[in-house]
């Protein structure tokens, strides 16, 4: 695999060693040339920091761009054709986060790293 985009749940498993990132995920992050993430993904953790819901991404919070950099990460583009198509997919997940996630694996042409099956009806997953 050339280039993967990280769901970002995926990502945050990585820095936090979680058993619940399977080997197969692991696996590909490594022998990726290159691992992308969407910005979107920042705003998420951030919203969800905010909202109390993710504590274990605190220790995190004030650096995670400087982080994901420092892995050797890209960060990918959110363009306007992105967020068009994100808004108009014919496919029933509501999440705004997810649609943008899902938009930018398809306009890139990755596969998305997730444990989340409802990708599976609309773009390539590995898990």
């Amino acid at each position: 695999m050339k280039s993967v985009l990280l769901d970002t749940h995926a990502w945050a498993w990585t820095l936090t060693s979680d058993v619940r990132l399977s080997l197969r995920a692991v696996g590909a992050i490594n022998n990726a040339d290159h691992v992308y993430l969407s910005p979107i993904s920042f705003f998420e953790i951030g919203q969800k920091l905010r909202l109390g819901k993710w504590d274990e991404m605190i220790p995190y919070a004030n650096d995670l761009v400087h982080i994901f950099e420092n892995q050797g990460g890209k960060i990918a583009d959110l363009d306007a054709e992105i967020c068009l198509s994100a808004s108009r997919m014919d496919w029933i997940h509501r999440d705004p986060f997810d649609r943008l996630i899902c938009a930018t694996a398809i306009k890139l042409n990755l596969p998305l790293i997730s444990c989340d099956t409802i990708f599976d009806s609309i773009a390539t997953r590995v898990w």
